[in-house]
């Protein structure tokens, strides 16, 4: 055989982009999953550095799976994820029996992950017309590290494997990882290195597997859904824009891999945060996610209530920031440091929002068809959510809804943006705590009606009260949080902790419209402000406007763009009657996914159309996520104009958002537990079959 040398170490390869301290950037990874197992490698498939490995419910089983073959240089020529579970790469060896200059032999890599165990198969064919002998090392270590740990870019020591007769055996705190080849290596070091001498004539091929399995000492607090679990029918989307299908198509294989299941009671899936920082139930998260898949059904936003009210706070607990009827911010295996001085309990409930998210859920799933058995059983818990709004919520008792950390090692802020200098004035200054959110007032105004429509219909009392109390809201809303700038009127991001407005222009205003808290001339300001050049970046809305002091389109929360937040834009806009503002987000949106591969990441860069083609990445973002993959859902939903009322027997279907997406047919939907099909022609005309006694209205 003809090869070229190449020095071949045994030492993991320093990532170039790592600093130590400092979280490391995930945008070229490719990621599988299947959780709450995940697994996170170069583009070519190798797990040899900074942030790759194989993980298991917040613990590193593998840091490290190289594959090489001694003196031969690996070309990748292709490869990425195919679905959500599996990926495969492709690789040249040069060299290597080759008789022209046509490549002849190449490696090819397939990963496949189940709940706790990672499969790799390895595949070398040649192609050439000539033998060849290839010395193979398959490397693998670990350092066992917590998630923290790889989150905050610490150094970790690895952790010596122990060699069986066909793997290698790795013992720490935590639990117990094995790896097992198939052939049997012909040699395995010490050093976690498996050698496998191979001669192949023309046309022959050779095959390896490895699997690799994450034993635990204890139970996590979540496990992967009983196989044949399904939350929802797969949707199927055929429209003028092939992006647009190929993001729901992407973003439902994601979706059904980050489903987790709750070990009190099986039946019940929920969707988890998002890979690798948040593979774990996020109240927030959770709720938001399933309320924008409720076009696919219930059944999601069942067991999401359900999980959640299991949870729900009954007393009052500083450390854990629990009061009676809170909902839940995240569920960890073990406390978890997310950075020095803020360290979260297991049970954090260190959130604002999530309560009032919880009640609206409910009643959208009710809406939707949630059967009134289900419902009723989760009203007690609406209820307490409702009071807490009223005796926790509002701490001061100005008729705001608003957060402290009053433990000094929580999160200093606790809305959806809840990193530490989102909140900010126009001139870049931080708030101070306590501070109320403009759209978690808007979250809780429509808790309260939501609320109180279902009290009334259940026959329990209070639905009175409820309305009247977010009658009172608006109004205060209107007298506190409006100011003005050139452009005219609009809401402050937040009041703080001396009342005042906190005067920045933000992405928040999407999250008011179709609430209810704001009339049609506030609406029409917002909606104008969302279509303007300095938040809309032509990929989505940045969270922070390109004007404000402060703003960087790297900034987590102050000038990224998060797709759901876009998408929460798109369906307030729908709501509130403005179809061109939304029809734009959504195309951006659309746009955005199509450069990322169909799954769009966590949150991206602020810099607009104006500055490069393609959206730029946030280097740590999770991806998937899954509120920006539930987004594909929800504009899917904006574009066709769905409103729900199964309880009046009805559905509107008024598609005039996103003529770019037309002609557009849509199968998989599902209300009432019954199948929903929508077709829009070019020209707009519109099908529906809809089931039995439901009424079908086109506005």
């Amino acid at each position: 055989m003809s090869v070229k040398s190449s020095a071949i170490t045994n030492e993991p390869q320093a990532d170039p982009a790592a600093v130590p301290g400092m979280q490391p950037f995930l945008h070229d990874a490719c990621v599988t999953l299947y959780a709450p197992s995940f697994a996170v490698s170069r583009p070519d498939g190798q797990l040899r550095r900074g942030v790759d490995g194989f993980y298991h419910s917040d613990r590193r089983a593998l840091a490290r799976l190289e594959v090489a073959v001694e003196g031969v240089p690996l070309a990748p020529v292709g490869g990425g994820p195919e679905g959500a579970d599996t990926a495969r790469f492709r690789s040249v060896l040069r060299g290597v029996a080759q008789a022209t200059a046509d490549p002849a032999v190449t490696l090819e890599r397939l990963r496949s992950l189940t709940a706790g165990e990672l499969t790799e198969s390895f595949e070398i064919a040649n192609h050439g017309a000539t033998p060849a002998l290839v010395r193979v090392l398959i490397t693998a270590g670990t350092d066992l590290a917590p998630m923290d740990r790889v989150k905050s870019g610490a150094v970790t020591a690895p952790v010596a494997p122990e060699v069986t007769g066909a793997g290698l055996v790795w013992r720490g705190e935590g639990g117990t990882v094995t790896l097992t080849a198939a052939p049997a290596p012909d040699a395995i070091g010490a050093d976690g290195v498996l050698r496998y001498e191979v001669a192949l004539g023309p046309g022959q091929r050779w095959d390896a597997e490895v699997v690799c399995v994450a034993g635990e000492d204890t139970p996590p607090p979540f496990t992967a859904p009983r196989p044949g679990t399904v939350a929802w029918p797969v949707p199927e989307v055929r429209s003028a824009d092939r992006a647009l299908d190929a993001w729901v198509a992407q973003s439902d294989a994601d979706l059904r891999r980050l489903l987790l299941s709750d070990p009190l009671a099986p039946e019940d899936v929920f969707v988890a945060a998002g890979a690798p920082w948040f593979a774990t139930l996020f109240g927030r998260d959770s709720l938001w996610a399933a309320r924008m898949l409720l076009p696919l059904g219930t059944d999601l936003a069942a067991g999401t209530l359900r999980v959640l009210a299991r949870r729900q706070g009954t007393v009052t607990d500083a450390r854990t920031q629990e009061q009676p009827g809170k909902i839940l911010h995240e569920v960890r295996r073990e406390a978890l440091t997310v950075e020095e001085g803020v360290v979260l309990p297991p049970v954090y409930y260190g959130t604002v929002d999530a309560t009032p998210l919880w009640v609206t859920l409910l009643h959208d799933a009710w809406r939707w068809g949630l059967a009134e058995e289900r419902v009723a059983a989760l009203l007690p818990h609406a209820e307490a959510a409702l009071a807490w709004m009223r005796d926790h919520g509002d701490a001061d008792g100005d008729g705001f809804l608003e957060y402290i950390d009053s433990t000094g090692s929580g999160l200093a802020n606790q809305g959806w943006k809840d990193s530490g200098d989102s909140i900010r004035f126009r001139d870049g200054r931080q708030a101070t705590a306590p501070i109320a959110l403009s759209e978690v007032q808007g979250y809780a105004y429509e808790a309260a009606m939501g609320g109180a429509a279902l009290l009334r219909a259940f026959g329990r009392p209070g639905a009175d009260g409820w309305e009247e109390w977010a009658q009172r809201l608006k109004s205060r809303f209107r007298e506190r949080f409006w100011v003005s700038d050139a452009r005219g009127a609009y809401p402050a991001i937040a009041l703080d902790g001396d009342k005042r407005p906190v005067d920045s222009v933000t992405s928040q205003f999407g999250h008011l419209l179709g609430t209810g808290l704001l009339d049609a001339e506030e609406s029409a300001l917002l909606a104008a402000r969302l279509g303007g050049a300095e938040l809309d970046s032509g990929f989505g809305l940045r969270t922070y406007s390109s004007a404000m002091g402060g703003f960087n389109p790297l900034g987590y929360h102050v000038g990224s763009v998060w797709p759901h937040d876009t998408a929460i834009a798109v369906h307030g806009l729908t709501r509130a009657g403005f179809p061109a503002e939304a029809s734009a987000l959504a195309a951006g949106l659309v746009r955005a996914a199509d450069a990322f591969d169909a799954r769009l990441p966590e949150l991206f860069a602020g810099w607009g159309s104006e500055v490069s083609a393609r959206p730029l990445p946030y280097p740590a973002s999770c991806r998937p996520q899954a509120w920006a993959a539930a987004s594909s859902v929800q504009v899917l939903a904006s574009v066709l104009g769905i409103t729900a009322d199964v309880p009046g027997g009805t559905v509107t279907v008024v598609p005039r958002v996103g003529e770019r997406f037309r002609p557009l047919r849509a199968a998989g939907l599902r209300i009432a537990g019954a199948p929903l099909e929508i077709a829009v022609d070019a020209d707009g005309g519109t099908r529906v079959r809809a089931p039995e006694g439901i009424e079908v209205r086109r506005g």
